[in-house]
């Protein structure tokens, strides 16, 4: 399998609903709850992507570009963008869909690197 083959197969795509318990003093979703989502699709990625464990060793700039507010649907979509010998890189975009509406809009962007760890939690090579 090539590696474009590979990053294809392990691409992640979640979708969730943004419900008030999610949302700030603004009814908007807290910015918090969707690094931690953000980072949960990464982490999907990354493991589909490997088939080994992955821990997360920096997140880089987050972008929020829209407001999320309660009531809608998002979608977060999880690519491997590079891979090195112990580490890679994936980037995160989340979607916001009204949900009685076709309209679809990038609301949030950002990157999570990720180390290949054996049982000691050393860093190992990511076989490819």
């Amino acid at each position: 399998m090539t590696l474009e083959e590979k990053i294809e197969l392990s691409e992640t795509r979640i979708f969730k609903a943004v419900f008030p318990n999610t949302t700030n003093h603004y009814d908007t979703l807290f910015g918090g709850t969707a690094m931690h989502l953000m980072d949960e699709v990464a982490f999907i990625t990354a493991t589909r992507f490997s088939r080994q464990r992955m821990v997360t060793i920096s997140s880089d700039k987050i972008d929020f570009t829209k407001p999320i507010p309660a009531g809608t649907i998002i979608e977060l979509c999880g690519r491997v963008v590079h891979v090195g010998n112990t580490s890679l890189k994936v980037h995160v975009e989340v979607f916001v869909e009204q949900m009685y509406e076709d309209v679809r809009e990038k609301a949030i962007s950002g990157s999570f690197t990720f180390v290949a760890i054996d049982l000691d939690k050393k860093p190992v090579r990511i076989v490819v």
